[in-house]
Order: structure tokens, then C-alpha cells, then sequence
């Protein structure tokens, strides 16, 4: 009867007691989130608050970002950080080149760049939301807008799920950013707004020729050439794309992020593509206090290459 008994005691432990989280969390409080997969960390989420102490300080520090670590060489990076060629590039990023908005004296402000950062900013207040669990790990950070004048023009909560099913790191973001003036239009273009992510700088400076992208409808792509939109090349390859696929090769290994957009996203999403590791959408909106921006995109990590079938089943999934 022993056996049975020990038998009906694991089955117990089993269904009551919660399962291990896979999922946890580490912070170093001021500076960056660990996001972290069966004790191997998966992603970063830097927020160092904006430090005006020196031009150089000011520019590691004037957005919040996500690093992405490679999953065979976890103790390094997948994505790019500040420096670099472009150092606005920084990882996942969100932000427009161009927003105007009137204030509440009823100035009108233009040319606020939260994409470069030359005088405004994107500034962490807080988390109100940190949780780790078996099969996800989530983030919600209150990040506020700063105009050329010092003065918050827009609240953002921006959410990050991150998930590993089988052999892929899924990052779904969602952003919702409020306006705390009477109206604001973002507005950029394909290079410089939107939502993006930055490969390595060393696809940059060693791969880019390797690079290649695969789109909808047209399939896999020639190494080394993008394709971008414009008003001259507006068309059903670089606009309102539901999902788009980017390979890129580091240290003799390929990598792949599918980019997912999801169709409740304002529209018409631009196209942009880089051969040095960036790509992305960008949109334009006007904004009122009463009626904020929620946008939502799904980024998947794949060490290895994809097929247009297994990105159009990944969007389709996140579109469901």
C-alpha cells in the first residue's frame, strides 16, 4: 500500500501547490529591469532616469528601452544600446520626430522629437505593475513625454509581456499614451517614428550585407536590400503590412525577429528597413485628453531563420 499512498501524496503536491515560476524578475533600482527564463536572462528593460550632468550622460539616458539577450550567448546582447551608429536606436523603442501640440497657455509647439531626443525626453516615473509567473513575466511603466520647455505634454503606460513558448522569445508590447495638453499630433516618418527595433551595432559594423527581410505577399528577400515607403513607393510592400520578418547574422548565426502589427493600430502603417538591424512602422494621429492612443505590436526572437509560413501563423495567432 506504500507505494500507493506515496503515489496519491505527489498527486496532491501536483494539483494544490503552485507551479515553479519559469518567470522572474531582478531590479537594479534607478537603473534597468531583468527580465529572466529558467535563471537565464531573456531581456532588459533600461529606464535610468534622464541625467543632464554632461552631453554624454544625458544621451544614455534621454528614453526607456528594451535590450533583447541572445539566447546562445545570454551574457550579451541581441539588440543595440546607446553609441553606435545612430545611438537613438536603441533596442525596442517607441517614439515620433515630428509632434506638435498646443498647450495650456495655447502655444503651439513643433518639431518635439521624443525619436532623437535633441531637447525632450521620455522619463520613467514609476512601475505600477511588476509580476513574474511560469509561463510569463509582465512590466507596466508610467513614462512621461517632456517637451523642449521641461513641461510633460503626453503620459504613456507602456506594458512588455515577455513568454517563451518552445524555442521563441514572444515580447508583446502595448502602449497607451494620454496627452496632458488640450491636443497633440505625432507625426514623423518611416526612418525616424513609430515602433522599432535596433539589431546589434555589429550587424552594422561587420554583417549588414547578410541582412535580409521577409515581407507578405512578396516572400523572402535578397540579402542587403530594403525596401522602404515613400510617397513615390506607396503601395501593398510598404504599407499596412500585418507582420514582416528580419534576419540578420551575428557571429556566423543567424537570428530572426517577426514583427506583428496589430490591425487596431492606427493606419496607414509605413514600412521602414534598414540592412545595419532596424525596422518598424510609423504612423501619424492627432490625440485629445479624452480620447488616448492604445497601440499593440508583437515582436518574436528566434535564434535561426523563419519561414513565411511560420510568421504569417504568428500573426495570425496574435491577431486572433
Amino acid at each position: 500500500m506504500r507505494p500507493f499512498f506515496a503515489f496519491l501524496a505527489l498527486l496532491f503536491f501536483m494539483l494544490v501547490l503552485p507551479a515553479r515560476a519559469q518567470f522572474s524578475l531582478t531590479e537594479e533600482e534607478g537603473k534597468h529591469l531583468e527580465i529572466t527564463y529558467k535563471n537565464r536572462p531573456v531581456a532588459r528593460y533600461v529606464y535610468e532616469p534622464i541625467d543632464e550632468s554632461s552631453p554624454e550622460r544625458r544621451e544614455e539616458t534621454y528614453k526607456p528601452f528594451c535590450h533583447i539577450h541572445r539566447p546562445d550567448k545570454p551574457e550579451t546582447f541581441l539588440s543595440k544600446g546607446p553609441g553606435g551608429k545612430f545611438t537613438h536606436h536603441r533596442g525596442i523603442f517607441y517614439g515620433f520626430s515630428k509632434i506638435r501640440y498646443t498647450d495650456r497657455d495655447g502655444k503651439v509647439w513643433n518639431n518635439i522629437d521624443t525619436w532623437h531626443c535633441r531637447k525632450a525626453h521620455q522619463l520613467h516615473r514609476r512601475f505600477t505593475a511588476k509580476e513574474a509567473a511560469e509561463k510569463s513575466a509582465h512590466f507596466t511603466s508610467v513614462i512621461d513625454w517632456v517637451g523642449d520647455d521641461g513641461q510633460v505634454f503626453a503620459t504613456e503606460k507602456r506594458t512588455m509581456r515577455f513568454s517563451q513558448p518552445a524555442k521563441d522569445l514572444v515580447v508583446d508590447f502595448t502602449s497607451k499614451l494620454t496627452p496632458t495638453v488640450p491636443s497633440l499630433r505625432l507625426d514623423g516618418d518611416p526612418q525616424h517614428a513609430g515602433f522599432h527595433f535596433r539589431a546589434h551595432n555589429d550587424v552594422y559594423e561587420v554583417s549588414q550585407n547578410a541582412t535580409y527581410y521577409i515581407r507578405p505577399g512578396s516572400g523572402v528577400g535578397q540579402p542587403g536590400i530594403a525596401i522602404n515607403w515613400s510617397a513615390k513607393a506607396d503601395n501593398e510592400q510598404t504599407r499596412n503590412l500585418p507582420w514582416k520578418g528580419m534576419c540578420i547574422l551575428l557571429d556566423g548565426k543567424f537570428f530572426t525577429v517577426a514583427y506583428l502589427d496589430h490591425p487596431d493600430n492606427p493606419k496607414p502603417a509605413r514600412a521602414s528597413e534598414r540592412q545595419y538591424g532596424r525596422f518598424g512602422t510609423y504612423f501619424a494621429t492627432d490625440l485629445i485628453p479624452e480620447e488616448p492612443l492604445t497601440v499593440r505590436y508583437r515582436l518574436v526572437f528566434r535564434q535561426g531563420e523563419m519561414t513565411v509560413e511560420e510568421i504569417t501563423k504568428l500573426s495570425e495567432d496574435f491577431t486572433k
